[in-house]
């Protein structure tokens, strides 16, 4: 889905469910930030395996919006 979607679909339980472990603003204001808004990040890597070399996966503890 893209933001505008996300707004309009999204409540703030889903934010907190799809944030959790992650250090962020949990309002409506930042809602169309929500991972749902958002590729896939496996699928992306999948889709260009023979483009790239995959060294390290990071993962997100922090979101900083506003």
């Amino acid at each position: 889905m893209n933001r505008n979607q996300a707004k309009k679909q999204c409540t703030i339980d889903d934010w907190i469910a799809q944030t959790s472990g992650v250090e962020s603003r949990k309002d409506e204001a930042v809602l169309d930030e929500i991972p749902a808004a958002y590729k896939d990040v496996d699928a992306v890597m999948a889709a260009v395996s023979d483009l790239i070399e995959l060294v390290v996966k990071l993962k997100q503890i922090l979101c900083v919006t506003g």
